[in-house]
């Protein structure tokens, strides 16, 4: 596999140049974040990657999790590479100074963790949970349970876990069974069993806090009656150190298609204490914090697994001689010509450079509005960011994670027969980046939440203000020699992609099905639109760059310019396609019957 190199220069480009962060940092109140302090963050989380984390890809897929007993043995380097990652303090980039974190953004956090998952995808599984755990417990936990916990998860000692999923209901949590018993002093005894529990069990930190949804006794059935638990595997002793094991246990790590390395637990809660978080029956709504944060993780890993095989492709693609050129050798000192002079190899290149650049562009976005959202000192300003996100969500976990399953099966194409063998490592990528599409939500699950809950719901005025944004970008560029063809194509997708919404919501007052039977074409034709606002955005910044004559490095620019342009009359076309099954309604498939389908 090609060694990984953090695209630092993209990443700079977004930050600095497309999204203004410096300034969105001075207006949020974090001064701290200068960009000589944060330019500096983002090289040493290059270099961690790089050389840490990124060389334990591969051992770790082949060596994967032991299993022992209860006992989890994570892969040769893991537990050390940990150790290094928490001594060096990037696991509290984010959280409050008094916690003991640096109280930096948590955009700039997320950017950091962007580059540990493309380096490696199941080491990072370790760490992530915590992330959404610190952020739950800060919202919705006591000021014992933040004194007791907050801090060890903070400074990464101790790791977390979102333990939702059992044997028998996966995305309908209303049937789950595990019960919670109120005891005479203010605990709970869980019981139950939950499955595909991420890092659930493993010897990389010394105590692990899972966060379990049960229904308390005499709780009404359904989502209503759940309510969200602290269950830590050792209990803690009144200083704060690890004390006796709880009553929970790990009874297998999952073979599983990809992340091998990552340790995918059953676990097992025999009557362990357990500890509420907030009000009883307000389990499913704390939990949201945390899955929040979690699908936000997810998109990320699309775009992840999108830049490690493009950087794979593309050196390949250079090396690899096959044929001449169609229009005469191009390398005549050679036998043949690399196949990256192709026209179908560098359809796929840049297929894969066009998503993974604009999946980038819409995650970055997205950590702007959790910025604003979390820190503007302007209560309106964090309303309508937080309205915003709350939108687009859903659109990036399931987009992002879609179109980076796509592009990173085409770089396998690119590869040949070498991309379907194991040393190439390619096909490790096309099974690690698998599951982004399924946990967290499955693609399903999204487009039901943006077409219903985030759509219908408010009568479009969500999308209608995020539209205006885009018309008021495609007017601006309208006349622009470049970009002006462009940004007409996308004006007339956006009235459609309204009135498309406008469509599905009248069809559905007679026919619910509607809604379900055009939701996922609708949500993937979101995301290529967004995706098209933000070429728009990136070419026009480009462009800019570009005149600046003191500039030194036309060339990066010049193929932001030139990567829009196909983007525009390569990618977005597929809109076309994608409306069509849309407006086709539900008929096609509601029709026939189940005993039909097996004829």
């Amino acid at each position: 596999m090609t060694p990984y190199k953090a695209p630092l220069d993209n990443v700079q480009f977004l930050m600095n140049d497309v999204f203004a962060f410096p300034e969105l940092y001075v207006d949020n109140g974090d001064h701290e974040a200068d960009p000589e302090i944060v330019r500096a963050i983002l090289e040493g989380a290059a270099k961690f990657s790089e050389q840490v984390i990124a060389p334990l890809n591969a051992s770790g897929d082949l060596e994967g999790c032991k299993f022992d007993n209860g006992v989890v043995t994570t892969p040769k380097g893991f537990k050390e590479s940990y150790k290094q990652f928490i001594d060096d303090g990037w696991s509290g980039l984010s959280a409050p100074l008094d916690l003991g974190g640096q109280g930096l953004p948590e955009s700039l956090s997320l950017i950091v963790s962007e580059m540990l998952a493309t380096a490696n995808p199941a080491w990072t599984m370790y760490t992530g949970l915590s992330h959404g755990a610190i952020a739950t417990l800060e919202v919705h936990g006591s000021a014992q349970q933040k004194e007791t916990y907050l801090q060890k998860l903070v400074e990464g000692e101790w790791t977390g876990t979102m333990c939702l999923t059992e044997p028998h209901c996966g995305t309908d949590l209303g049937l789950i069974k595990s019960k919670a018993e109120p005891q005479a002093d203010g605990s709970y005894t869980i019981t139950g069993t939950k499955i595909f529990i991420s890092a659930g069990e493993h010897d990389m930190s010394e105590n692990i806090v899972h966060l379990v949804l049960a229904r308390a006794q005499g709780a009404a059935a359904g989502t209503k009656g759940l309510s969200l638990f602290i269950v830590p595997k050792l209990l803690p002793l009144s200083d704060g150190t690890p004390g006796p094991r709880n009553a929970v246990s790990c009874s297998a790590v999952e073979k599983k298609m990809g992340i091998k390395a990552a340790a995918t637990c059953v676990m097992h809660f025999d009557g362990a204490k357990g500890f509420l978080v907030g009000q009883e029956s307000k389990g499913l709504n704390n939990m949201f914090t945390f899955m929040n944060t979690a699908r936000i993780i997810t998109a990320m890993q699309g775009l992840c697994s999108g830049e490690r095989s493009f950087q794979a492709a593309l050196a390949y693609a250079k090396d690899r001689l096959q044929m001449r050129a169609l229009s005469g050798a191009q390398a005549p000192e050679l036998p043949a010509d690399p196949i990256i002079v192709h026209p179908d190899v560098r359809k796929m290149l840049l297929t894969i450079k066009s998503i993974t650049e604009g999946n980038r562009a819409l995650l970055y976005f997205s950590l702007q509005q959790l910025d604003i959202a979390k820190r503007n000192p302007e209560p309106e300003q964090r309303q309508r960011a937080e309205k915003l996100l709350s939108f687009i969500t859903p659109i990036c976990k399931a987009f992002m994670t879609e179109s980076g399953f796509e592009v990173t099966n085409t770089a396998l194409q690119v590869f040949g027969g070498h991309g379907y063998i194991q040393d190439t490592g390619v096909e490790q990528l096309v099974r690690d980046c698998r599951i982004a599409t399924i946990y967290e939500g499955t693609t399903g699950v999204q487009a039901l939440d943006l077409l219903g809950r985030k759509i219908l719901a408010d009568r479009g005025e969500t999308l209608s203000a995020f539209a205006a944004t885009i018309h008021a970008q495609c007017l601006a560029l309208g006349e622009h020699p470049q970009l002006g063809k462009h940004a007409q194509q996308l004006t007339r997708l956006v009235k459609l992609w309204q009135a498309t919404a406008l469509e599905i919501g009248s069809k559905s007052l007679q026919d619910p099905d509607e809604i379900g039977a055009a939701s996922v074409d609708f949500l993937m034709y979101s995301g290529y639109v967004i995706l098209g606002h933000f070429w728009l955005k990136m070419a026009a910044t480009a462009q800019v760059k570009l005149q600046d004559e003191q500039n030194g490095n036309a060339n990066f620019y010049s193929a932001k310019l030139k990567t829009c342009d196909f983007y525009f009359k390569r990618v977005l076309p597929r809109t076309e396609a994608l409306l069509l099954s849309i407006t086709s309604g539900a008929d096609s498939m509601m029709a026939i019957s189940v005993e039909e389908m097996s004829l």
